[in-house]
C-alpha cells in the first residue's frame, strides 16, 4: 500500500505526513500476522478522532440548534454511532485499504467488520487532525458525517428502533409489538441471540445480536423496513 493518493483524494486532503495517514488504516489483528511491519495500529488514533468527532458535531449542534439538552445528545449519538460512521466509511470506498489479518479479510458483512469500518473512521479523523489540525478536520467532519443529519431529522432515527416500531404499531394497526427469543447460540461467555417481533401472532421479523436488547433492536430496525413505516 504505497500509493495513498487515491484516498487523499477520497478524503479531500493532502498528507505531509504519509505515515500518519497508513496507521490509520492499520488494524491490530494485521501485526499479529506482520509483527515487523514499520508502523503500530491505528487504536491510538482513533481515540483521538474519537474526540475530535464528538466536538466538532458537539459544537455544530449546539450553534445550529436551540433544541434541548436531551434532543441534541440523541440527535449526536445517531451521527456517531458505530453503525453509522462503519455507513460513512464504507461509502468513502476505502475498505480494500485497510490492513486487516486474513481472517478478518474474510469476515466480511458481519457486526465485527462494522466495528472495524467505524473505528477506521474514527482513525483517519485523528489522522488529519494530526497532521493538519483543526479546521481541516471539522470541514471533513462537515461534509461527510454532518450531512446525515436532514436524513436522520426526518425519519426520527435518532429514536432507537424499539420505540419507533412501538410508536407506529400502535398507530397503524393498534398494536403494541412483543418479542420472543427464538434461539440461543454459542458458549455462555459469548452468545449470539436470534429473537422475533411479533404483532399479536404474526411474525413480522428477525433479529440477532450479541445480547438480548441489541438482537431485540435489530428485529425492530427490520420490523420497521418489512413494514416499510
Amino acid at each position: 500500500m504505497s500509493d495513498l493518493s487515491h484516498i487523499e483524494q477520497v478524503l479531500g486532503v493532502t498528507f505531509q505526513n504519509k505515515d500518519t495517514l497508513r496507521q490509520a488504516l492499520v488494524h491490530r489483528s494485521y501485526l499479529n500476522e506482520h509483527p515487523s511491519f514499520e508502523l503500530g495500529h491505528n487504536e491510538r488514533l482513533e481515540f483521538l478522532g474519537d474526540a475530535v468527532l464528538e466536538l466538532v458535531v458537539t459544537e455544530y449542534l449546539y450553534q445550529n440548534y436551540e433544541n434541548p439538552e436531551g434532543e441534541l445528545t440523541n440527535w449526536r449519538a445517531s451521527l456517531v454511532n458505530a453503525d453509522m460512521l462503519a455507513e460513512i466509511c464504507h461509502s468513502l470506498d476505502i475498505e480494500g485499504d485497510l490492513l486487516l489479518s486474513r481472517g478478518e479479510s474474510r469476515d466480511k458483512d458481519t457486526k465485527a467488520r462494522r466495528y472495524i469500518l467505524a473505528n477506521a473512521f474514527e482513525a483517519l479523523i485523528g489522522a488529519i487532525y494530526l497532521d493538519q489540525g483543526w479546521e481541516p478536520s471539522k470541514q471533513f467532519i462537515l461534509r461527510t458525517v454532518m450531512v446525515h443529519l436532514p436524513r436522520i431529522l426526518e425519519h426520527r432515527l435518532y429514536i432507537d428502533p424499539k420505540s419507533r416500531f412501538q410508536e407506529a404499531a400502535q398507530e397503524h394497526v393498534g398494536i403494541t409489538p412483543s418479542y420472543k427469543v427464538l434461539s440461543e447460540e454459542g458458549p455462555d461467555h459469548s452468545k449470539t441471540f436470534i429473537v422475533g417481533v411479533y404483532l399479536e401472532k404474526e411474525q413480522v421479523a428477525k433479529g440477532t445480536g450479541l445480547s438480548k436488547h441489541e438482537a431485540q433492536v435489530d428485529a425492530a430496525a427490520k420490523a420497521l423496513a418489512e413494514k416499510g413505516w
